[in-house]
């Protein structure tokens, strides 16, 4: 639909165009004008949708345009378009009218080289593998419980949510400490750099309980264009990865994206949340062991139990009835006990003969052994009488004490005036020292 303006200045009328028909108008200059077109340039920010359908663009250095597909064209391919790749592409090209965009429907696709990033993506690439550092031996196993997981990415970008979404929900329980940095353009590589060593700093707590002991290190970002994850195909990037102290997992891009940063990691996630479900095993998962282990412990347990009464029950069949073992036992007591007479009764029998045989020679023997003990008792009380202190009395001696009792001997103990006792045989007398 048109409609027409008068123009004062030229006096004229002047057309107004609806926007649709202007891009109707538009596509059938284009068609008239150049198609069908052959167009040469490097496939960039290439995908392909649930319908078959492939969506891309082709650049070169000074400029782009966007490209469209179709399943039909699509399914006669003969090789896998990448990013990157310098392709040669057949179509028509017009106008997409929703968004007044221009727009090339391709018809056909050859490969026609490779891009120039690709190309320095292919050096580097070759370069870092001639030096070893792609080798698997070189490459560590992952942490099975990591103390701590470090995660370098855009604070900004869908990836650290995934990430974070994925470890809180497999591993809660484990702390996770988020390094940002940008993750796309110039300064990139940089920033990741800088990030990576903040968190190689933190990967040595050096004997302090409170800081974050990191055992992995997962480098994340979304998917995007070959230009767009350029930051993971730097060189001294690649090297820092190399130099870090705990695994690192690179997640970047979607699963047909490789940077040098996935060959020189420790082991490559095909997305960001595939980095953080391999980064620690889910809690369900060690709860699952736990339970296994308790069911086999439940049945060791169970089958030395069996195995015990098994022995038991043997030993039960060879032992027999309790009633017949103390019957037996019995048996051997009554015919212990019938020795044990016998023996005690032979015993006295011929102790008691024995004393028969010297009972005749002890009457003799004690009358002896008396009139022995008789003699030197007599004589005893002879030479104790003779000792009788009453007897010297008799002879006109007296014993004298001191006042304290104590016996005085000798005339040193003695003093003018002191008063002295002297026993004779018939009694005592107290007497006085005169000089």
């Amino acid at each position: 639909m048109e409609s027409t303006t008068y123009n004062e200045k030229s006096g004229s009328a002047q057309r107004v165009w609806q926007v649709g028909a202007l891009c109707r108008a538009i596509a059938d200059a284009l068609d008239a004008r150049f198609n069908p077109v052959t167009v040469g340039g490097e496939i960039s920010g290439f995908t392909r949708a649930a319908s078959g359908h492939c969506y891309f663009s082709l650049k070169d250095e000074s400029g782009q345009i966007r490209c469209a597909m179709f399943r039909r064209a699509a399914s006669l391919l003969d090789f896998s378009p990448r990013d990157g790749d310098r392709v040669e592409v057949r179509g028509r090209l017009g106008v997409y009218e929703p968004r007044g965009e221009l727009q090339l429907v391709v018809e056909s696709m050859r490969p026609a080289g490779q891009g120039t990033l690709f190309e320095q993506f292919l050096k580097l690439k070759a370069k870092l593998e001639l030096e070893g550092l792609f080798d698997s031996a070189r490459k560590r196993p992952l942490p099975v419980m990591p103390r701590g997981i470090g995660v370098v990415t855009s604070l900004g970008a869908a990836a650290l949510h995934d990430v974070v979404t994925a470890l809180q929900r497999r591993v809660p329980h484990i702390p996770v400490v988020v390094a940002p940095a940008s993750v796309q353009g110039e300064g990139a590589p940089r920033e990741l750099m800088r990030a990576l060593n903040n968190l190689y700093a933190m990967c040595d707590a050096n004997g302090d309980t409170h800081a974050v002991q990191l055992d992995l290190i997962l480098l994340v970002r979304g998917g995007g264009a070959m230009e767009d994850l350029w930051a993971f195909n730097d060189e001294q990037l690649a090297r820092t990865i190399v130099r870090s102290p705990v695994p690192v997992v690179c997640g970047v891009g979607h699963e047909t994206d490789f940077t040098i940063a996935d060959f020189v990691a420790d082991m490559r996630a095909p997305t960001p949340t595939a980095a953080a479900e391999l980064a620690a095993h889910p809690t369900d998962a060690w709860l699952g062991a736990v339970q296994i282990l308790e069911s086999r412990l439940q049945d060791a347990m169970l089958r030395h139990v069996d195995r015990q009464s098994q022995r038991l029950d043997l030993a039960s069949s060879r032992l027999g009835r309790p009633s017949s073992l103390a019957h037996r036992q019995q048996m051997l007591l009554a015919s212990a006990q019938q020795r044990l007479q016998h023996s005690v009764h032979l015993s006295l029998q011929s102790r008691r003969m024995a004393l028969d045989r010297t009972e005749g020679d002890v009457a003799p023997a004690l009358r002896r052994a008396l009139q022995r003990a008789a003699d030197r008792c007599h004589r005893a009380d002879v030479r104790l009488g003779l000792l009788d202190p009453t007897l010297v009395l008799k002879r006109g001696y007296a014993w004298l004490t001191l006042e304290n009792g104590s016996t005085l001997t000798s005339v040193t103990q003695t003093r003018a005036g002191q008063a002295v006792r002297a026993t004779l045989t018939d009694g005592a007398v107290d007497l006085m020292v005169a000089s």
